[in-house]
């Protein structure tokens, strides 16, 4: 996903900041970072206020398979509903919810 359509994708928010990050780019807003593109997936942040609207949504979140122990890890960081591609209203609220999220982590 490039730069350009990240930027679209958050102007309901606002303008964003991408940077490198994980091998992918994180995204920011105010300082906060609302989500990250992993090989190639934009993935919104969430936490345990909002993570359940994702679920409901049909989103999933971020897991991946420690290398050390061998088992799950669950990351703060959910895919985006695929109608919300397509409607920017839709794609704004999603945003919001994960600069809320992100600011209430403190990062």
């Amino acid at each position: 996903m490039d730069n350009e359509r990240i930027a679209e994708l958050f102007e309901g928010l606002g303008p964003v900041c991408i940077r490198k990050l994980f091998g992918g780019k994180g995204i920011y807003f105010d300082g906060v970072i609302v989500a990250i593109v992993l090989r190639g997936e934009l993935l919104l942040k969430a936490d345990e206020q909002s993570a359940s609207e994702f679920e409901a949504a049909g989103c999933r979140q971020w897991t991946y398979t420690g290398s050390r122990h061998g088992k799950l890890v669950a990351m703060p960081y959910w895919s985006i509903p695929d109608s919300a591609f397509d409607d920017p209203d839709e794609m704004t609220v999603w945003a919001r919810r994960a600069y809320e999220a992100g600011r209430r982590a403190g990062k």
